[in-house]
């Protein structure tokens, strides 16, 4: 898909998860090589081809995995060995859209040489120095909500309102950016389900879609897939077996006025898209 065409309010962007990353929650490990930082290449190419062809627009990389527990911290260098070269790999041989998962003005930095061009940032652009490298490069950024670090962010986790908050606090965010000189049209924001949330702050969040939309007055990309949240809620233990909610969340957010979706299911993700966008254009 070209460039042009993400992120349009006429249909929804999804974005295909491969993590380059041994301690991921739900695909660690299938993409390192044991014991080291080295990418996987012919696994990802792999993976890269089902993900397209079962309908993403992007592939999104990560080399640092962001989960709450168990997390191990990660150099700058172990993320540019995992990711790099993946991203090279990806670009080269598929020709794809792709998405550097990463908090780290140097790791952006080379993921847009290697191919990229979308920064999606967890900490809504925290690093000044990350969002020079996306304005002076004119890439696209998305801009997540988080407080904290992914170490951090479920200790003393507490809101009022956290629809309010978090639209306050993305707004803020969005605003550092353009300061920064990011044109707004470059811009997504992601409320972060799950991160530094409970579970009800999670619903909330996906069930106010509409408001932060229209706040913010740019694309919103929501990312439930196989969170921990939706296994509160359904009982469901393993990640791999929360698909069907992740669909359901996925598609309810769709309806709200949702503009992409990050999932792993990239093929059950495209079918609750469909419904969900004829849902939202039949509203009177």
């Amino acid at each position: 898909m070209e460039n042009a065409d993400l992120f349009r309010r006429d249909r929804v962007t999804i974005l295909g998860v491969l993590n380059v990353t041994p301690d991921s929650f739900s695909d660690g490990g299938r993409f390192v090589h044991a014991g080291g930082d080295a990418p996987d290449v012919s696994a990802l190419l792999a993976a890269g081809r089902a993900l397209l062809a079962a309908g993403a627009d992007v592939l999104d990389v990560g080399g640092e995995s962001t989960r709450p527990v168990g997390m191990a911290p990660v150099t700058v260098a172990a993320e540019l060995a995992r990711t790099q070269p993946a991203i090279e790999a990806l670009a080269k041989e598929l020709g794809a859209a792709i998405s550097i998962d990463t908090r780290r003005a140097e790791v952006a930095e080379a993921a847009l040489d290697a191919g990229a061009q979308i920064v999606n940032d967890v900490s809504g652009g925290a690093d000044p120095a990350l969002l020079r490298v996306v304005a002076r490069r004119g890439a696209r950024i998305v801009l997540g909500h988080l407080r904290g670090d992914p170490l951090t962010m479920m200790r003393d986790v507490a809101f009022g309102d956290v629809v309010a908050e978090v639209g306050d606090e993305l707004a803020a965010a969005i605003a550092r950016a353009e300061a920064a000189g990011i044109a707004r049209e470059r811009i997504v924001a992601d409320p972060g389900i799950g991160f530094g949330k409970r579970m009800r702050h999670s619903v909330a969040l996906l069930a106010n879609v509409a408001v932060l939309r229209e706040q913010l007055g740019v694309p919103l990309l929501v990312g439930p897939s196989r969170k921990t949240f939706l296994g509160e809620l359904t009982g469901e233990p393993d990640p791999a077996r929360r698909d069907l909610a992740s669909h359901a969340a996925g598609a309810v957010a769709l309806f709200a006025g949702a503009d992409a979706l990050r999932v792993h299911d990239v093929a059950g993700a495209r079918t609750a898209a469909r419904v969900a966008l004829a849902l939202r254009g039949a509203r009177r």
